[in-house]
Order: structure tokens, then sequence, then C-alpha cells
């Protein structure tokens, strides 16, 4: 079953964090139930769009000493499918996105599933 596309080629918001997930080491993009998703490798780090309700958000995984206190920020929510694995979610088209912190999350989030060769890339020590 093919699932609809989330998002219009071009969105601003996807863009963004296209940006901000292919700058690291060996991540890709393919599109996962209509919705763009970052792998480090075989391994999903981020999506773009946590439900067809809630299309503008970012899905990531938390470094898992972070969680709690992630959770008790309201603008963070537990996203549906992925939260049961301990994924969180942030919206994105708010004025007040602070895109410093979502390149935080990413990278993070990245962190949490990435190879230690792939790390070793992201630090610098290779």
């Amino acid at each position: 079953m093919e699932h609809p596309l989330l998002f219009e080629p071009g969105d601003p918001l996807v863009d963004r964090v296209r940006a901000l997930c292919l700058r690291l080491p060996e991540s890709i993009e393919a599109l996962s139930h209509g919705r763009p998703t970052f792998f480090a490798g075989k391994r999903v780090f981020a999506l773009v769009g946590s439900s067809m309700d809630r299309p503008n958000t970012l899905v990531f995984k938390p470094d898992p000493e972070e969680s709690r206190a992630l959770r008790q920020d309201p603008r963070i929510f537990i996203p549906p499918y992925w939260g049961p694995s301990g994924w969180l979610a942030i919206d994105l088209d708010t004025p007040a996105t602070d895109w410093q912190e979502i390149a935080e999350l990413i990278e993070t989030s990245y962190r949490q599933v990435a190879l230690k060769r792939q790390l070793a890339v992201l630090d610098g020590i290779m």
C-alpha cells in the first residue's frame, strides 16, 4: 500500500530539517509512509511529520538521560507509533521555533542510532 505524501516538494520546513540531517556523516533520506525520513546507515534518526493531523513536526530519539526533562517541556509531545519506543516530537511551524535547538535534537537523535565509525567522523576523530 502506497502512502500519500505528507508534504509538497520544496516545503521550507522539510528543506530546513533536510539540511540539518544530511550534514551528518553517511545520513540519507528516504520516504517512509509518505514522510521524509532520515537514516544513519539503516537506522532512522529523524522524520518529519508525526501524523497526518500534525505534519509539521520533527520526530526524534532523545538521549535517555534527557528524555524525562524533555517530556516536561510543553512543546514536546509523544508521537503516535514512535512514542512507545521512547521517541518524542516537537512542532516546527511556530514563530518561536529555535532552529539551533532543533539542530541539537537532531544530532542527539543521530548519536542514539549511529555506528561507532559514523560517530568518530562526526566527532572529528578519524
